[in-house]
């Protein structure tokens, strides 16, 4: 028997033609599902939640201070560069998201454009990946909090405040985190209503802050644009120069840009989403782009020395009050913590829309229960629980760790970039084939002839880049301990190789192949 929310077992493509606009709910039937979600979401919902997950004010905020100390102000070299590869993915999602408006975003996508085994695995890694990364934005209170008052370091001193690399500031980070992710379960469970509520709140926070932080920095300008050509020595010792400094700065850039598909993530929530989730996506990324790119390059043309070592301890926080004072420095301190606050809403929603829709699919143990959705909130309250717990579970397994930060970060980058493969490459070869777009693509987002090469790039980008942040080197992993310097390759070939037994098991115990 299907799940509740499953109509009928659906093909690997749905040729008919899509319901009329505005008939959402006939929309969704095409591909087998009954409206369960609420559908209560525009168009600046759907920006908000592509946004709000990649998060300039937390991303940046968070880690300015690795890629500043890793490659000196050229880092920021690695934030266009990194824009251009995620944004040919972004390209890409654009085209499937109008094509396949359903809850569950890059497991949904690559269940359309590849085999059943593809489309498994995105979904298992992605669900992991999404865990890891709400604890890694969950961490980052212990980034801003301390700072802004002496009062949220509960563990430790002031030389603890905005810091993680010390044992005290690694445990009040933890603790920081675990009631960021209390906070956001319960929102969850309550219904996406109140999450919508708060995420444009917090969004519209974020824009408006940043918008005035750069204003405010670039009225402080004390040097020229010439500054980010400065390395500051960071290539010393390195086996490749420069270039391999940067390759480790790049990181940052890197944690910021992803995300941006959970706008096609609350696609059966959001009205119209053929229409409204491709411009979602492709929005949020390029805002992300310039409201971050302004604020790198404007801070560091604003502080007063550039040479002062906390620009790579305590980040951009110490930018910003060293700059503008420690009273208007709090003001967006506060904003980003705020950001801080719904990116790792964001990212737990479309954790909890990933598992449901994987379950509702029949590809998860206990599938029908967590694929239940609650009458009352119009939300599946399982899978809420569920990745509450397991990033709670995460955030102690880890506490008193004061390298859990940038490993939590690293792998939880890995973790998406991976399954972002499984839609590029499996969609790269339906184009050589010639089988995309399909006949029945309409009048939805096209990238026409230029589908195949930009297709292509993201591929070869998002390969290139899956090496580099799982690179073993010293600088990110530290070389004291193997499984510290190899803890990326090895929980990343872990989490593959479970994903992979569950998947054969879950299959030997039906009668047919799990069906998509």
């Amino acid at each position: 028997m299907p799940d509740s929310g499953q109509i009928r077992q659906t093909a690997a493509t749905v040729t008919a033609p899509p319901a009329p606009p505005g008939d959402d709910t006939g929309d969704l039937a095409r591909f087998g599902y009954r409206q369960e979600l609420e559908r209560s979401l525009g168009s600046f919902s759907s920006f908000a939640a592509g946004f709000s997950y990649i998060s300039i004010m937390t991303g940046v905020f968070q880690l300015f201070g690795f890629g500043f100390a890793s490659g000196g102000p050229a880092f920021i070299w690695s934030w266009p560069l990194v824009f251009i590869g995620q944004g040919a993915v972004a390209l890409c999602f654009a085209e499937v998201a109008g094509q396949f408006p359903l809850a569950g975003g890059v497991y949904q996508w690559s269940k359309q454009v590849a085999r059943p085994a593809t489309a498994w695995m995105s979904g298992w890694i992605m669900t992991i990946g999404a865990v890891v990364t709400a604890a890694a934005v969950a961490v980052a209170y212990q980034v801003i909090l301390p700072q802004v008052s002496l009062a949220f370091q509960i563990v430790g001193g002031a030389a603890d405040a905005g810091q993680t690399a010390t044992p005290e500031g690694a445990k009040n980070a933890i603790l920081l985190a675990l009631g960021l992710v209390v906070f956001t379960t319960v929102v969850n469970i309550v219904g996406v209503r109140l999450m919508a509520k708060i995420n444009n709140l917090g969004v519209a926070v974020e824009l408006v802050g940043v918008t005035l932080l750069i204003v405010m920095l670039a009225v402080h300008i004390r040097r020229g644009p010439q500054v980010i050509t400065h390395t500051q020595g960071t290539g010393a010792g390195q086996s490749l120069g420069y270039f391999g400094a940067f390759l480790v700065a790049s990181i940052m850039s890197a944690y910021v840009f992803y995300g941006f598909d959970t706008a096609g993530s609350l696609a059966e929530e959001t009205r119209e989403p053929r229409r409204h989730a491709p411009r979602a996506i492709l929005r949020a990324l390029t805002a992300a782009f310039l409201a971050g790119g302004l604020l790198m390059l404007v801070g560091m043309m604003a502080v007063g020395d550039i040479n002062a070592k906390e620009l790579g301890t305590l980040g951009m926080p110490y930018l910003i009050k060293s700059t503008l004072g420690t009273g208007l420095g709090n003001v967006f301190l506060v904003c980003s913590a705020i950001a801080i606050t719904v990116c790792c809403l964001a990212v737990q929603t479309a954790a909890i829309r990933l598992l449901f829709a994987m379950a509702r699919d029949g590809r998860l143990p206990f599938g029908a229960a967590i694929a239940k959705v609650s009458p009352r909130s119009k939300t599946p309250i399982v899978p809420a629980v569920l990745t509450g717990v397991l990033t709670i579970a995460l955030l102690l397994v880890n506490i008193g760790n004061q390298r859990a930060f940038y490993i939590l970060t690293s792998v939880a980058i890995i973790l998406f970039y991976i399954p972002y493969l499984m839609v590029t490459g499996p969609m790269l070869l339906r184009r050589v084939r010639g089988q995309w777009p399909r006949p029945d693509h309409g009048p939805y987002f096209n990238l026409g002839r230029w589908g195949t090469p930009v297709n292509a790039f993201a591929v070869l980008y998002g390969a290139a880049m899956t090496v580099n942040l799982a690179w073993p080197r010293a600088a990110v992993y530290g070389h004291d301990h193997w499984y510290f310097q190899w803890g990326a390759v090895v929980f990343t070939a872990v989490i593959v190789a479970v994903g992979a037994g569950l998947y054969l098991v879950r299959r030997g115990q039906r009668s047919a192949p799990i069906s998509d």
